[in-house]
């Protein structure tokens, strides 16, 4: 239908995606999906941290860059 290039992939962490779409579309970037990280953050913590735990990964995530997320994650 027209595509040319696959730019992003959104994507779960279901073991071998990232691999097979590298394969394919070796110049597209892959994301892992924000709600599924979070998830997998929560499934690992204790159920009394993680509102604490959760509240500080989206500080570090909302930062436009990595030095800035450093500075957030180490305060």
């Amino acid at each position: 239908r027209g595509l040319k290039q696959v730019e992003l992939f959104l994507s779960d962490g279901v073991v071998g995606m990232k691999t097979a779409l590298a394969r394919t579309y070796p110049k597209a970037h892959f994301q892992r999906c924000l709600v599924h990280v979070m998830r997998n953050i929560c499934a690992k913590v204790r159920v009394d941290d993680r509102e604490k735990i959760m509240n500080e990964f989206k500080q570090v995530h909302q930062q436009t860059n990595k030095e800035e997320a450093t500075a957030v994650l180490q305060g």
